[in-house]
């Protein structure tokens, strides 16, 4: 019995992967260094410090972690509130039933706590959700378990009642390591991304609510 359903929000509540590729590979270019969009694929569903101590070391990059983080984080805020767009198809719907089942629903996203906001009151989507957990308040980020049993925490919801939606390998990693249902969403804005370990696959949020019983 679902008492809880948990999403990730990138690639699954927006479809912000082709914006942090573009603006990951300028941030590379502005240093002076050349990442490719399937070089970035594996990173996908990490958090930010996470994913650029890796690049910085591996491209040898003279600036500090954190002076990459304000300026890629500065660049993806300017982007995110001057472009039109929407929610990914079908999750405004999926919301809403889950209100309707007086079924609890947070967020549990490796993006910064700044981005996630940015992103929810775009959409004006923030009242929908108990509780919003980035994997940068936790002490490991995905594919580590944290976020996701912090989020159950705060809901109150024992994890293997609890039912996740997740577009990343790394993700679904967390979401199973946690006890929980996984629900894989094949994004193909996020890459190539190994979904096996997820309990279920879809290729549309559409179907989550039959795999649910909510139909």
């Amino acid at each position: 019995m679902i008492q809880a359903f948990i999403f990730d929000m990138d690639g699954v509540i927006i479809d912000s992967e082709p914006l942090h590729f573009e603006v990951d590979i300028q941030v590379m270019n502005d240093y002076g260094s050349a990442i490719t969009h399937e070089q970035l694929e594996k990173y996908v569903g990490m958090t930010n410090p996470e994913m650029w101590a890796a690049i910085k070391d591996e491209h040898q990059l003279a600036q500090s972690v954190s002076e990459i983080i304000e300026y890629q984080l500065s660049n993806k805020i300017e982007i995110l509130t001057s472009r039109e767009m929407e929610p990914i198809d079908g999750i405004r719907e999926l919301l809403a039933e889950l209100k309707a089942r007086n079924i609890p629903a947070a967020i549990a996203s490796s993006s910064p706590p700044v981005f996630i906001s940015a992103v929810l009151r775009k959409f004006d989507l923030l009242h929908h959700f108990e509780c919003v957990v980035s994997g940068e308040e936790v002490e490991k980020g995905k594919p580590a378990p944290d976020v996701y049993l912090k989020a159950a925490e705060l809901l109150g919801v024992d994890p293997e009642h609890c039912m996740v939606l997740e577009d990343a390998r790394h993700g679904v990693a967390a979401a199973k390591a946690a006890g929980m249902k996984c629900i894989g969403f094949v994004n193909p804005n996020s890459g190539n991304q190994d979904l096996s370990q997820a309990d279920h696959v879809v290729n549309s949020v559409r179907e989550v609510a039959q795999i649910c019983q909510f139909e």
